[in-house]
């Protein structure tokens, strides 16, 4: 998941510096209006990469990891209808 996130960035970006390139050494010559444009749209990219990478696929479990508060985890598992197991803790005597 993370190769293809990261591929998708990277493309994004390269399109982002092609466009500005390519607006202000290619295009300009014929129409700086259409050259403008192309930088608006280009400058709309790397917010949406940026969004891109960092989207959470549905492998991605951070939702199930404990918080590390033991009354919290257990509150949220009995709104979600779930048993999570105990473990003890090092500092717990318990037997």
């Amino acid at each position: 998941m993370y190769a293809r996130r990261r591929h998708a960035y990277f493309a994004m970006m390269g399109t982002c510096i092609t466009l500005f390139v390519l607006a202000w050494g290619v295009v300009r010559i014929w129409s700086v209006p259409a050259a403008v444009g192309m930088c608006l749209f280009a400058r709309v990219i790397p917010p949406v990469a940026a969004m891109v990478a960092n989207r959470r696929g549905p492998d991605d479990r951070w939702w199930d990891d404990p918080s590390g508060d033991p009354k919290s985890d257990e509150w949220w598992d009995e709104l979600d209808g779930r048993k999570r197991p105990r473990d003890d803790h090092p500092w717990d005597n318990r037997p």
